[in-house]
C-alpha cells in the first residue's frame, strides 16, 4: 500500500506539440524520502518537478501523490511548498511578510502564524533581518528566506528546483547542509532538481538520474556511483569521467586497445552469464593505478600531459588515438615517458557494447560493496 506522502509516476508522458521530453517514466517517492533529480541540461528533471507541483500538464499515464491521483488537480490543493532558482521574493515585504504571506493570505491564525515563523526564524538564522527587505539582503540570505517561507507552510511535499545555483562555493556547502537538518527536522517529501552531481550525492538519500526525457537510474549516490547500471550513468556520475574502452572478451581475458588483460574468476563468470563478448570496460580515474614502464597485466601508452589539483594530479595517458584519465598521489615519470597502468579489478564495470548496460556485478564484490541500504534500483532504458 502506498504511503500518505508517496508519490507515484506510472507510465508518466509529458510531450509538447510533437516533442516527447518525458517517456514513460515509472518512478516511486516514499513518504519523508529526500530524493534528487539529476542530469545535464534538458534531459526533463524540472519539467519532472513541475508535473508534481502541478505546473505542468500530464499527457499520458498517471501520477499518484498519497492515496489520490492528482493529474488534473489544481498546484494549489497538493499540498505542497516550492523553492525556485530564483526565490521569487516580493522586493516590497520585508523578510517577515514574505515568509507569512501565504499563511496570511489563508487567515491562519495569528498565534499559530508567529509560531511557525519563529521556528523558521531559529533554524535558518533569520531573526537579525526579519524586518529588512530583499534588496538589503545578501545572496544567501535571500535564498534563506525563500526556504523559510516553503518550510513555514509545514507542507506534505517540499520541491525544490536549483535552489543554491545562485550562491558561491562556500555558501553552497553551508546550504546544503541547512537542507539535510530541515528535512531531518520536518521530515516531508522532499524532491530537489540539480544538475550538480556534488550536490545531488551529499543530499539525497536516493538519485534518479535523467537523460533525454528516460529514466537512467534510480539507487543510492553509494551505488550510483559504484554500481552504474548503463555507461550513461558511469560517464556522468564523477570527475574527471570514467574511463570507458571497447573491449573483447575471450577465453578468460580482455583485449582492450590491442593488449591483452586477464580477468579475475569472479569477472569472467560474469562475462559468461551474459553471453556477449563485444564489451565495454569502465575504470574511474581514481582506480587506475599507474607506473613507469611495462608491467605485468597491465596496458602500455605514454604520459601525455599532467594537471595539478593540488593534493592529487590528473595523468593522461595516450595509446594509439585513445586518451585514459588517472588520477595519482605522483607521477611515475615526466610527460613523454612510457607508462603502463593496471586496473584495480574491485572496481572495474562491464557494459554491453551494444545496449550500454551494465553485465552486473561479481556476488562477492557487490556484496563487499554494498551499504545494507535496500533502495529500489532501475534501469529503465529500452535495449
Amino acid at each position: 500500500m502506498e504511503g500518505k506522502n508517496t508519490i507515484v509516476f506510472d507510465h508518466v508522458e509529458k510531450i509538447y506539440q510533437k516533442n516527447k521530453v518525458i517517456e514513460d517514466l515509472n518512478l516511486t517517492i516514499p513518504a519523508g524520502q529526500r530524493l534528487i533529480l539529476l542530469g545535464p541540461s534538458g534531459c526533463g528533471k524540472s519539467t519532472t518537478l513541475r508535473m508534481i507541483a502541478g505546473l505542468e500538464e500530464i499527457s499520458g499515464g498517471e501520477l499518484r501523490m498519497g492515496d489520490r491521483r492528482v493529474n488534473e488537480v489544481p498546484s494549489g490543493k497538493r499540498d505542497i511548498s516550492m523553492v525556485f532558482q530564483n526565490y521569487a521574493l516580493y522586493p516590497h515585504m520585508t523578510v517577515r511578510e514574505n515568509i507569512t504571506y501565504a499563511l496570511r493570505v489563508h487567515k491562519l491564525e495569528q498565534q499559530e502564524l508567529n509560531r511557525r515563523l519563529q521556528t523558521v526564524l531559529e533554524i535558518l538564522g533569520l531573526e537579525p533581518y526579519i524586518e529588512r527587505k530583499p534588496r538589503e539582503l545578501s545572496g544567501g540570505q535571500r535564498q534563506r528566506v525563500a526556504l523559510a517561507r516553503a518550510l513555514v507552510k509545514q507542507s506534505r511535499y517540499l520541491l525544490l528546483d536549483e535552489p543554491l545555483s545562485n550562491l558561491d562555493a562556500q555558501l553552497r556547502v553551508q546550504a546544503r547542509k541547512e537542507l539535510v537538518k530541515i528535512h531531518e527536522l520536518y521530515k516531508q517529501t522532499f524532491v530537489y532538481v540539480t544538475h550538480d552531481q556534488v550536490e545531488a550525492m551529499t543530499v539525497g538519500q536516493r538519485v534518479a538520474l535523467m537523460n533525454q526525457g528516460q529514466l537512467q537510474m534510480v539507487d543510492t549516490p553509494y551505488r550510483v556511483y559504484n554500481r552504474p547500471a548503463n555507461i550513461f550513468t558511469a560517464k556522468f556520475i564523477g570527475s574527471p569521467s570514467t574511463n570507458i574502452l571497447d573491449a573483447d572478451w575471450s577465453d578468460g581475458a580482455l583485449r582492450i586497445l590491442g593488449q591483452r588483460i586477464t580477468l579475475p574468476d569472479c569477472w569472467n563468470r560474469v562475462a559468461a552469464q551474459s553471453g556477449e563478448t563485444q564489451l565495454c570496460l569502465g575504470i574511474r580515474p581514481e582506480h587506475v593505478h599507474l607506473q613507469a614502464g611495462a608491467a605485468e597485466n597491465a596496458i602500455l601508452g605514454t604520459l601525455r600531459y599532467v594537471e595539478d589539483y593540488g593534493n592529487k594530479r590528473g595523468a593522461y595517458v595516450s595509446v594509439g588515438d585513445t586518451e585514459i584519465v588517472c588520477i595519482c598521489d605522483r607521477l611515475p615519470c615526466a610527460p613523454g615517458g612510457v607508462v603502463s597502468f593496471a586496473l584495480d579489478s574491485e572496481h572495474i564495470h562491464l557494459f554491453s557494447r551494444e545496449t550500454t548496460q551494465s553485465l552486473g556485478y561479481p556476488p562477492e564484490l557487490d556484496e563487499a560493496g554494498s551499504t545494507g541500504d535496500s533502495a529500489e534500483v532501475c534501469c529503465a532504458i529500452p535495449a
